[in-house]
């Protein structure tokens, strides 16, 4: 079996920038404003923003059950050597297929607020 190596990347989302009072998070109206909770908390320390990436599965604990779960089927397929066939073209969401290395996917996370979180798959043959 071909092994890969799976990545996650937040395409599109909004994060907003955490705020603090000693170790308390101060929440914004999250809803209001279309902000990522899981974003927004991103590690603790600092908000998560378009652009970051994790490993799958190293890093599955770092990301939104939500998130994941909108995930699961795209990563099962990819993980076993799959594409599916759709491919966006000329979308700002056109995917990658090149057998010999590269294979991304685009998918948008389930929360049914306006944060509209979307990241990229991105299956690299190792």
């Amino acid at each position: 079996m071909q092994n890969y190596k799976i990545e996650i990347e937040i395409f599109e989302g909004k994060g907003g920038k955490l705020c603090k009072e000693g170790d308390k998070i101060i929440y914004p109206e999250l809803e209001k404003e279309g902000i990522c909770a899981w974003m927004y908390r991103g590690d603790g320390s600092k908000s998560y923003q378009v652009g970051q990436k994790f490993n799958y599965p190293e890093d599955v604990g770092k990301l939104c059950p939500w998130v994941l779960d909108s995930l699961s089927g795209i990563i099962h397929v990819l993980r076993f050597g799959g594409t599916l066939p759709w491919d966006y073209k000329e979308t700002p969401y056109e995917k990658e297929f090149n057998l010999n290395g590269i294979t991304t996917e685009f998918v948008r996370c389930i929360d049914p607020t306006d944060s509209g979180i979307i990241v990229k798959v991105t299956r690299i043959k190792i």
